[in-house]
């Protein structure tokens, strides 16, 4: 990971861009060949210029010349639909290709990194930022180099004719990037402003629409927008002071730079005059001064795209680099069983630590429960436990074996994963169970619906099985998306199961049918359940109380009440609400 922070933008595009490289080759030899093409009307035009002065009336030679001209015209068309053709084949596919990197690099770095991280902010990096620099790459690679190279061409080839004009030429583009210096004045800083600033507008952006439905429901819509409009004014209003600090200097080198007759016409003409330059050489610098400083703006016009795919390219780097889950290939010892150990466990989120040296024991084939006050780390242990981030201090093993040293995808499917925030994707209800395993039947699909309680709501839908979810399955209740990603898990068959609060969302009726299928999917399995209705873990074979990020206590329901401490505590609460609620478990 060093190695690749220490990589320079150029060398990130390259290697991007490294299967398609030919392919932008051939853009910047096609486009300078339209260079060229562009080029050389302006020698022939002086030719006959200088033909015609000299007394040359052969127009069967003009019409040759012309002939030629046509011939380049339609040269640099050719050249630029090809080069450009070319240029843009190959950027949408590598666009594609840094895509697929980033998404590939998020489902192996720990969930921590990607929970830390504003989902506005990568979605905005993956999708809009990426995007943008296609300009950049499908023109800037071969026009930037095939105008640098024509200008050179043409320079190089005036110094030829007479050193004197080609400075003479050059002498209004040096004053004119004299005031293009003071343009660039606090580049640096100016530009970060205005990334910053876009930043912020995008992500309040993000929040804004996210939140909409509670912001109306708790009549903060003024306070939210004010948000958002405060954040979008100082989002135009860094580009129109930065731009209001360039107008004077940028006008000067835009009127300056490209006036080449100021200097050329007196001093060509003076020395045409003493008799040093003939008429056809000054005809031909003449001719060509016209054209030479255009190119060089031309390529001075993408330094703010330059430094847009520079900003883009590290901001998709610095995903690319972060620390992945560290797995191996291939697993170097056998594992004993489905037993899953925490020794001397110590965990935290950036600089502060949750948990404090956890020492636990899910035997194989066991109903373990995890209780305690809200924020105590029941489910930091839970995500531990299912590798979505490693453990800081002391070890995990899985059958003896330290889980970092089994490979990810082999790990992966030892784990069935359910949370109380469970993600459904905008696909049939058919395709977000059959996920849990990949080539399932639809009887096996349907069975697992059954046995977890959601056939009957599934058949009550609009198309059944085959009604779409909706993106985050948003066309379902929250407690429906629980019961079919438990669908999911069950159809999976894991030998390890965790459920973190995974029946929060559920009614009580649904909830007894749910732990039913449970019980009989659990035979032989290690069960691990979060919950905060203590009635549903009573019949655990251990329970683990945890407090302040250490294990309290642990034992059965029955060991646990007769040691009269803080689970004797939450259950007599538990109890007590309970008995004064109707129609309901409470949650303590």
């Amino acid at each position: 990971m060093k190695e690749k922070e220490k990589k320079s933008t150029v060398a990130w595009i390259m290697e991007f861009a490294s299967t398609h490289k030919n392919k932008y080759v051939l853009s910047i030899i096609t486009a300078t060949a339209g260079v060229i093409c562009g080029i050389m009307p302006y020698v022939i035009v002086a030719g006959i210029i200088g033909r015609l002065l000299a007394g040359n009336r052969n127009w069967e030679e003009y019409l040759g010349s012309f002939a030629i001209l046509f011939v380049l015209w339609f040269g640099r068309v050719v050249f630029h639909g090809i080069s450009t053709s070319l240029s843009h084949k190959a950027t949408f596919e590598v666009l594609g290709n840094i895509r697929k990197r980033v998404c590939d690099k998020l489902s192996k770095l720990p969930l921590g990194y990607v929970l830390d991280t504003p989902s506005g902010s990568l979605k905005n990096v993956i999708v809009e930022r990426v995007d943008s620099i296609e300009t950049t790459l499908a023109h800037v690679v071969p026009e930037f180099t095939s105008n640098l190279l024509g200008t050179v061409a043409v320079v190089v080839y005036l110094f030829i004719i007479d050193w004197r004009m080609a400075l003479a030429t050059l002498a209004t583009f040096v004053l004119g990037m004299m005031a293009y210096m003071g343009m660039m004045k606090d580049y640096e800083s100016d530009y970060q402003n205005t990334i910053d600033k876009t930043k912020i507008l995008n992500d309040t952006a993000v929040e804004y629409i996210n939140g909409i439905e509670v912001i109306k429901a708790f009549g903060k819509a003024k306070a939210s927008y004010d948000r958002f409009v405060v954040a979008a004014k100082e989002g135009a209003a860094c580009y129109v002071e930065w731009m209001r600090k360039c107008n004077v200097y940028f006008s000067i080198a835009m009127v300056v730079a490209p006036a080449t007759m100021l200097t050329v016409l007196p001093i060509g003409g003076l020395l045409y005059r003493g008799g040093s330059l003939s008429a056809a050489d000054f005809i031909m610098i003449i001719v060509l001064a016209v054209g030479v400083i255009a190119p060089i703006i031309t390529c001075m016009s993408y330094s703010d795209d330059l430094a847009q795919m520079s900003t883009i390219i590290g901001e998709v780097t610095t995903i690319l680099s972060q620390d992945e889950l560290v797995r191996p290939d291939s697993l170097q010892k056998n594992l004993e069983d489905n037993t899953i150990k925490l020794q001397s466990v110590g965990f935290g989120y950036k600089e502060k630590e949750v948990l404090h040296g956890i020492n636990m024991e899910f035997k194989e084939g066991t109903v373990n429960a995890l209780v305690g006050p809200s924020g105590s780390g029941k489910s930091t242990i839970a995500k531990l436990v299912a590798a979505l981030w490693d453990v800081r201090n002391g070890s995990i093993t899985l059958g003896g074996v330290d889980i970092r040293e089994i490979p990810l995808v082999m790990y992966n499917q030892k784990i069935a994963y359910v949370s109380q925030d469970n993600y459904l994707f905008d696909a049939s209800v058919m395709e977000n169970i059959r996920m849990g395993k990949a080539g399932a039947t639809d009887e096996e699909v349907i069975a697992a619906a059954k046995n977890s309680g959601c056939h009957e709501f599934i058949m009550q839908l609009e198309n059944g099985y085959d009604t779409i979810a909706g993106g985050a399955g948003g066309h379902l209740s929250g407690g429906e998306r629980q019961r079919v990603a438990i669908a999911r898990a069950m159809l999976k068959d894991a030998p390890i199961i965790i459920l973190d609060e995974a029946t929060a969302y559920t009614d009580p009726e649904n909830e007894a049918i749910i732990q039913a299928a449970v019980a009989k999917l659990v035979k032989g399995k290690t069960l691990i359940v979060i919950a905060h209705r203590l009635s549903t873990i009573a019949d655990s074979d251990k329970i683990f109380v945890i407090k302040n990020g250490v294990v309290d206590s642990e034992g059965t329901h029955e060991e646990l009440l007769a040691k009269n401490g803080l689970y004797k505590e939450m259950w007599q609460a538990h109890m007590s609400v309970k008995d004064s609620m109707t129609g309901g478990e409470a949650y303590v």
